[in-house]
């Protein structure tokens, strides 16, 4: 995951999502069916990692996360490669929102690319505040994925050090889903790192899907009796149609399953 810099509220291919009385769509089974181009695809990294035991290859359906760090990319080339569905950055605390977040949402729908996108949470703003800058800034599409609450210690921030303890934490994280799930008619899944894990017990969210990341070894490994649905096992793949280098991750289930995700 990477952090960004403020931009505006856009319009993209159903609207904004801040209207207000019309209640979330649900999305049918049909609706909610994922393709899949290539499934077990072979994609290439910059700086693999010797893996031991059940490798990222051995899982079926493959898929990126993208943000301003990425431009360019072309998205039906991406598809045809393998890339089954991508997780786009949107906002960030309460007024920030990815100045690429428009073009990859846009161009990666026009492309049957399965996607939702992420909140990055900044612990010195309300969860209130920021679940409303989320819901001002993505729009609802019927049968989309789950949207993401990313949280993880922004080690790097010039304005936020707070830490706060575990249970604060866990709560604020609940406020976020529960507004989320209320406006989009789907609760998000929670993607974090192996420090936040063991420092705060997001975990213990009941209720809740996770998206994990592991750049050197298997979930089972860092997170030791989690469930998870999204595995992110590099930040320096290489993949068709997209410039430089980027995040992938693997869903845990199969093709079958995944065209029904979340069921």
């Amino acid at each position: 995951m990477r952090f960004l810099i403020p931009a505006f509220c856009l319009l993209l291919l159903s609207g904004c999502g801040g209207g207000g009385g019309q209640e979330p769509p649900r999305a049918s089974r049909s609706d909610a069916a994922r393709p899949v181009e290539v499934s077990y695809p072979k994609f290439g990294d910059a700086d693999p990692h010797p893996w031991d035991g059940r490798v990222p290859s051995s899982y079926a359906v493959h898929g990126l996360d993208v943000s301003r760090w990425q431009k360019g990319i072309d998205w039906r080339t991406a598809r045809n490669a393998g890339v089954s569905f991508v997780f786009i950055k949107a906002t960030e605390g309460v007024e920030e929102l990815d100045p690429m977040f428009s073009e990859h949402w846009a161009a990666a729908g026009r492309a049957g690319v399965p996607r939702a996108a992420y909140h990055f949470y900044y612990f010195c703003a309300a969860a209130d505040d920021q679940a409303r800058w989320f819901i001002r800034n993505v729009p609802r599409v019927p049968g989309g994925l789950p949207h993401v609450l990313d949280m993880e210690w922004n080690h790097h921030s010039p304005t936020c050090q707070k830490r706060p303890d575990g249970a604060i934490v866990r709560a604020e994280a609940d406020r976020f889903l529960d507004m989320l799930e209320a406006h989009y008619g789907q609760r998000p899944i929670v993607y974090t790192s192996v420090d936040f894990w063991e420092d705060t017990g997001i975990g213990q969210l009941r209720g809740t899907r996770f998206w994990l990341r592991s750049v050197a070894d298997h979930p089972r490994a860092r997170y030791p009796g989690a469930g998870w649905d999204f595995w992110q096992y590099t930040g320096t793949g290489l993949v068709p149609g997209v410039p430089g280098k980027v995040d992938i991750n693997v869903f845990r289930g199969s093709v079958q399953s995944w065209k029904n995700y979340p069921g």
